[in-house]
């Protein structure tokens, strides 16, 4: 079976991790990666044997060979290098979210498929074993009509402070809300159709707000705090959305999520913020391992998070269709922009998906 040759931009974390999982995967090959500091692509290349190393994406794509791109870079600049990706005849798998502006969705998706070739959004929530539990009950009829919804998904303050140098150019929407929104069109098979949104700054944006290690940080963090979210969505359900990145450094899991669905007939309830099945306790603080989202075993990249990476890899192979498409990411796109509208002018408003058609979304 022909391996897919894969090429990575973006050499920060994520990108690394991306590296690790097609070393892994018995039918990826990892040939070239690429990021504007080259020393830091250099330095994955070293790490994980990455034969090729790039500082301009357009040489990359015209002479690594590569069949199929990972775009890992902030989320803001996603869109120039998806379309080139596209427009050089290379597949796309890029991080959520698919972009930040709506010029930007539909570019993607027009490159992608003007030139026939294939795209994902890395929204990994759908890999998430609970949360697939539920959608695996929701379109089992188990639940009866599925009407409402409540999804909170915050994170710590250090990843505002400390793990993302762009936080400020970027919004907690855009970082967890993409992943939120794809939840809750996911379980409901269908697409917001009105927002109402409110949010909150004073935390980040402070004067000497502290980062992970306790040290101030004298200009702050420009960005907002948190938003609370009303949606109505086309099928007639409604949903409550609570996106954040002011919770406590001191709190064992980096993320909080809580997530109930409702139906005639039943209701689930997850509660993915924490887990009894290892702690760590010392004299000083309280671990609890991520032994779900992201971990290694015998050296190899485990979790749902990379899970959804791999079956990327896995559809190219097979020919089957990629469990997100991009559409149903550029709904989220203009769905969020809507929301973060609504939180700036305080006023319910209805999301404006242009040509896009609803039929995604029709069991």
């Amino acid at each position: 079976m022909k391996s897919i040759k894969m090429a990575i931009v973006g050499a920060g974390i994520w990108g690394a991790n991306h590296a690790r999982i097609y070393r892994s995967h018995p039918f990826a090959e990892i040939v070239a990666i690429c990021d504007m500091n080259r020393a830091k692509a250099e330095k994955v290349a070293k790490e994980e044997g990455i034969p090729l190393v790039y500082d301009d994406y357009h040489k990359m794509f015209a002479e690594s060979g590569c069949d199929a791109v990972a775009i890992v870079t902030p989320d803001f600049a996603h869109a120039d290098v998806a379309v080139a990706a596209a427009n050089a005849g290379k597949h796309v798998l890029i991080e959520k979210p698919l972009a930040t502006t709506r010029e930007d969705a539909f570019r993607i998706l027009e490159a992608c498929e003007k030139n026939h070739v294939r795209g994902m959004v890395d929204l990994h929530n759908r890999w998430n074993p609970p949360i697939h539990a539920a959608y695996q009950s929701v379109v089992e009829g188990e639940l009866g009509e599925v009407y409402s919804a409540y999804y909170r998904l915050n994170d710590v303050r250090w990843v505002a402070t400390d793990m993302l140098p762009w936080a400020a150019k970027s919004s907690i929407m855009w970082f967890l809300g993409s992943h939120s929104l794809d939840t809750l069109m996911w379980m409901f098979g269908s697409r917001p159709k009105r927002v109402y949104c409110v949010s909150k700054k004073g935390v980040l944006n402070r004067p000497g707000v502290l980062n992970k290690a306790g040290e101030p940080i004298p200009e702050g963090i420009d960005t907002t705090d948190e938003y609370l979210s009303t949606i109505e969505f086309e099928n007639g359900a409604v949903a409550q959305m609570e996106n954040g990145w002011v919770t406590p450094n001191a709190n064992p899991c980096v993320n909080d999520i809580k997530f109930t669905i409702l139906g005639d007939k039943g209701m689930i309830t997850v509660d993915a913020s924490n887990h009894n099945m290892i702690q760590k306790y010392t004299d000083h603080e309280v671990i609890v391992p991520d032994v779900i989202v992201q971990n290694r075993i015998f050296g190899q990249p485990k979790g749902f998070a990379f899970e959804s990476i791999r079956s990327f890899v896995d559809c190219l192979i097979t020919g089957e269709e990629f469990p997100v498409s991009l559409r149903e990411s550029a709904y989220g796109v203009l769905a969020i922009l809507a929301i973060m509208e609504s939180a700036e002018t305080r006023m319910p408003l209805e999301v404006d998906y242009g040509c896009l058609s609803e039929d995604e979304y029709h069991r």
